[in-house]
């Protein structure tokens, strides 16, 4: 494995919803500027849930452009979520098959670190 790290920043918006009739249920875009390791940007769509107790959850997914460690190209990341009264779970992984360029074939997983306001990645991947 390969561990490459950084910073991103994250822009979201909501989108129209298709449950119009329950608001714990919302669809947001998601637009991502990536920095150090993975240089480029991302673009994807969000849906959550949540409750009034705190607790909720959301998947997502985003198709990631730039290059990583130099190597230009796309992958797509799918996120699944849980936060069970203040104890979060977070899964992102990259969708197998959905490398291109040279990053065709691309394996692995992505951390998020928020600490200070601040979002930073560790990239944890294999290439063949």
């Amino acid at each position: 494995m390969i561990r490459a790290t950084g910073t991103f920043d994250v822009k979201m918006g909501p989108l129209e919803a298709y449950v119009k009739d329950d608001k714990s249920i919302g669809h947001f875009s998601i637009d991502k500027q990536f920095h150090g390791a993975l240089q480029g940007t991302s673009k994807g769509e969000m849906l959550s849930a949540g409750s009034a107790a705190g607790s909720g959850g959301y998947v997502a997914i985003e198709k990631v452009s730039g290059t990583l460690d130099g190597r230009a190209g796309t992958f797509v990341l799918q996120h699944d979520a849980t936060m069970d009264n203040g104890t979060p779970r977070l899964s992102i992984t990259v969708v197998p098959g959905t490398g291109a360029g040279a990053l065709a074939g691309i394996t692995g997983r992505l951390d998020i670190i928020i600490e200070g306001g601040k979002h930073s990645y560790v990239f944890e991947y294999t290439l063949p």
